[in-house]
């Protein structure tokens, strides 16, 4: 196979109403129930601009470089770190043993009440290296009816994440954690808040909801922590972030992880942490260097979807991702997958949360072969073992596409990436 560039040999399409003329094309689709005057009204309606990505498909070729990196063995296990017994115990159920970088590196910066800035890729540990002190500093410290931390997400699935790992390592230590997500019932949101949680998670735009609303107040909590603070740029959530910066007049100390460092969020960055510790266990950098990356170029009629069948056989892809750019399309897809015997879900952000967890824990079981995602399953999904992505629409940003491409070759292994793109762009 060319290393550069796929030209797909299939030809096949069923694209018979292309040489119709427009007023013959769907002319069985109308609706004959319709109000008088409806269909006129819709004509007549402005069309929205359809967004075209201007990404150039020559970024999106690339041989994974195979580099040689070590594993990272801590000198100390968690027994020897300066935590509580507790905690500890809680952390040897959990099979852990000996601390990741990240964890090993920031466990008494944070302790001291230092500001951080992490730099580590997801998967890395970051949750752990920000809960563990958290907890510790909450049992030296005991705290009633006050809120200690908010933990803020980009994602549903991350806040998600995150607050069961807090439940895992504060198993009976009386510590209590509400999370505050997009998708679900505020009035659930509200009954969580009568007890007062110790630790609060939550994605950006339901937390400053509960926060207009009076549900509780932002003034008085201790530690804020950002994680996966690029993605949370990326999304829009800069506005939110800089409401909660001001809303938070009583803040000690502030976290911050991120995957990537851009130089121009750095003005940002220095307004948010104090005299910060920097700790990076990744460059920073979007590279996708350990990822193989090529694009499958689609000739005018070639049918797209019978050339991800082919290609899927081809290579046999055990555990795939596939973006696709809206929410209608992901459905649709997922759909034919289906229709041809491929177990595949899909999560988008017309999905209410429950059905978009359980989606994803069946693709991590392995119950699903496929998952088909808009971009919200770009970031934060703990999923370790994703053999391939494929890109079913040209992404719009780089940044997309990088962040997309990044939930394959996790773990120090070589992932595979394939972007489909019309010949003529």
């Amino acid at each position: 196979m060319d290393t550069t560039t796929r030209k797909t040999k299939n030809n096949r399409s069923n694209n018979s109403n292309k040489n119709k003329p427009s007023g013959q094309r769907f002319k069985n689709s109308s609706n004959n129930n319709a109000k008088p005057g409806f269909k006129k009204d819709r004509r007549n309606r402005p069309k929205k601009a359809k967004q075209v990505s201007n990404l150039d498909p020559k970024l999106l070729v690339k041989k994974a470089v195979q580099k040689e990196t070590k594993d990272f063995r801590a000198e100390r296990t968690f027994e020897e770190m300066p935590i509580n017994f507790k905690l500890k115990d809680l952390l040897a159920k959990k099979g852990f043993e000996r601390p990741s970088e990240i964890q090993d590196r920031t466990l008494e910066t944070l302790l001291a009440g230092k500001d951080l800035l992490g730099i580590a890729q997801t998967g890395t540990g970051k949750t752990g290296a920000f809960l563990i002190p958290i907890i510790e500093q909450m049992l030296r410290n005991p705290i009633q009816n006050k809120t200690y931390a908010l933990v803020m997400a980009p994602t549903r699935e991350l806040a998600t994440q995150i607050q069961d790992e807090f439940k895992s390592m504060t198993k009976g230590l009386n510590l209590y954690s509400s999370c505050f997500i997009g998708g679900t019932n505020i009035n659930t949101d509200f009954r969580n808040l009568r007890r007062t949680p110790h630790v609060i998670i939550a994605t950006p735009g339901r937390l400053l909801d509960l926060e207009n609303r009076r549900a509780f107040k932002l003034n008085n909590i201790h530690t804020l922590v950002l994680d996966e603070f690029d993605r949370m740029l990326d999304m829009g959530f800069i506005n939110d972030v800089k409401k909660t910066l001001q809303l938070m007049k009583s803040r000690k100390h502030t976290l911050l992880f991120s995957a990537t460092l851009d130089k121009k969020q750095q003005g940002f960055i220095n307004e948010i942490l104090n005299n910060p510790v920097t700790v990076k266990v990744s460059n920073g950098e979007t590279t996708g260097d350990h990822i193989d990356q090529e694009v499958i170029y689609m000739e005018q009629g070639e049918n797209k979807f019978d050339t991800l069948l082919s290609l899927m056989d081809e290579q046999n892809m055990d555990k795939l991702l596939i973006f696709e750019e809206a929410k209608f399309k992901v459905k649709k897809l997922t759909a034919m997958l289906n229709k041809k015997g491929i177990k595949a879900d899909e999560i988008h952000g017309n999905k209410t949360q429950n059905a978009r967890q359980n989606a994803l824990n069946r693709f991590k079981q392995g119950k699903v072969r496929v998952l088909v995602a808009t971009d919200v399953a770009a970031r934060g999904l703990d999923v370790s073992d994703v053999t391939h992505v494929i890109n079913y629409q040209l992404p719009m940003t780089f940044d997309s596409y990088i962040h997309r491409i990044g939930r394959t070759g996790r773990a120090g292994k070589t992932g595979k990436a394939y972007t489909f793109v019309d010949a003529k762009t």
